[in-house]
């Protein structure tokens, strides 16, 4: 290979979508049998404004540049496997979709935990120590993830969605390890990956544990729940930061036990994938590489 470059990505529906910093690719199975395939250029603000790609700042832009680019390929993967009689996905409906899933993700991994951890301190079961109630609610956080997850992954679509993902991080696996991207190769590679979106948000889970610690816990619910949201900016620059760091020293003790959790959550939020999604998965890597430039 000519030079050496991160990919990621993720999966959407009944396809894959892979990026580089500076290019992105969605395959996707159309309901003919036949993959589509978009190539798109890509142009990260950091590149333009140097700030934005500072340690700790870099995390929370790109989880905004990502968080946008996920919800665009979702978009078009949802239109373009369905079926030419049935109508599209307007970004109306998209919009007001999202709008849904972020109320409904608010309300049970921040605003639900919170309250519960606060009517129990209130009641003096938990005494006044700070830690503990972060604790207490970081662990109902982490819980309610974990069910949600569990809930979700038995629904038909989700897991179709979760093989993608399998096949996203398989053949993402492969063309690490330098191997020819063909299924047969594909299909000895874990699903897992330690750059995983899921291992980001079981970091975050953890980190924000940490720093909303430095909010008073003595004060009414409400100020409490809004004097945190500013504080989900510094949680995900640090978490950001950390997953980089256990993807670079992969083989050091300390780095490796912070991965492990996020990976165990990946056997939830992938599946091992069918042959056909495997070449899905390869459309995609192949097309990145392609623009690229890397043989």
């Amino acid at each position: 290979m000519s030079k050496k470059i991160h990919i990621g990505g993720q999966a959407v529906m009944e396809g894959v979508m892979i990026k580089t910093k500076k290019n992105l690719v969605i395959s996707v199975r159309k309901p003919n049998g036949k993959i589509t395939t978009k190539k798109q250029k890509l142009k990260p603000i950091s590149e333009k404004i140097k700030f934005f790609g500072w340690p700790f700042i870099r995390g929370i832009v790109e989880l905004i540049e990502i968080l946008i680019i996920g919800i665009k390929a979702l978009n078009y993967s949802a239109n373009e496997s369905i079926d030419k009689k049935e109508e599209k996905i307007t970004s109306k409906e998209l919009m007001i979709t999202l709008f849904i899933a972020f109320g409904f993700a608010f309300l049970l991994f921040k605003f639900l935990p919170l309250l519960i951890t606060k009517f129990i301190f209130n009641k003096g079961v938990i005494g006044s120590s700070r830690t503990i109630f972060n604790l207490i609610d970081g662990l109902l956080r982490i819980s309610m993830f974990i069910l949600y997850i569990l809930v979700i992954s038995r629904l038909k679509d989700v897991k179709r969605l979760f093989q993608y993902h399998g096949a996203e991080h398989k053949a993402v696996n492969c063309f690490e390890a330098g191997k020819k991207l063909t299924p047969k190769n594909i299909k000895k590679y874990s699903t897992l990956h330690p750059r995983c979106g899921t291992s980001f948000i079981f970091i975050v889970l953890f980190v924000a544990i940490l720093i909303f610690s430095i909010v008073k816990i003595d004060i009414n619910f409400w100020l409490l729940l809004v004097l945190r949201i500013p504080l989900i900016l510094p949680v995900a620059g640090i978490s950001y930061e950390i997953l980089k760091l256990s993807d670079k020293f992969k083989n050091n003790a300390i780095f490796n036990s912070l991965s492990k959790p996020g990976l165990w959550l990946q056997k939830i939020t992938t599946k091992e994938p069918d042959k056909k999604q495997i070449e899905v998965a390869i459309e995609a890597v192949k097309g990145i590489l392609k623009l690229e430039k890397i043989s």
